[in-house]
């Protein structure tokens, strides 16, 4: 089996998927506030998820180049695992403290919209897998 270009350095791929992800949401700030602001496009949290596409691609990248019984895509859905639980629990209850610590100081100094929903994390890691497989096919 011949891989192209995308396939020869993983790296790529996600990196493909994150550039693709942080425009896609500079579109989606762009439609909600009617306001171009590139530096909300890498911020944490909202719609889409840049960490669930990302590390989805990455892991469907390793499927297909390596398998899905190898032990390099194990690793990879391990570490894909951690990081959407993170994106969705972890920084959940990061943002419900700089709420509490915001409202203590009464001013609003910390970020306090953090996370991501289920259904937002999901929604992105579809684009991983699409931006993986279709590097694949390129």
């Amino acid at each position: 089996m011949e891989f192209n270009s995308y396939y020869q350095n993983l790296i790529l791929v996600p990196a493909v998927a994150f550039v693709v992800t942080v425009i896609l949401k500079g579109i989606s700030i762009k439609i909600k506030t009617w306001k171009v602001d590139i530096s909300a496009s890498l911020w944490s949290g909202g719609m889409p998820s840049v960490h669930s596409s990302v590390v989805v691609a990455l892991a469907t990248a390793v499927a297909i180049k390596y398998g899905p019984s190898s032990d390099l895509f194990a690793v990879s859905m391990a570490f894909t695992v951690i990081i959407i639980y993170d994106a969705i629990n972890v920084r959940f209850e990061a943002g419900q403290h700089a709420m509490a610590i915001n409202e203590f100081i009464w001013e609003k100094k910390f970020k306090e919209s953090l996370w991501h929903l289920p259904s937002e994390a999901f929604a992105w890691s579809i684009l991983g897998i699409i931006v993986a497989v279709a590097l694949y096919y390129v």
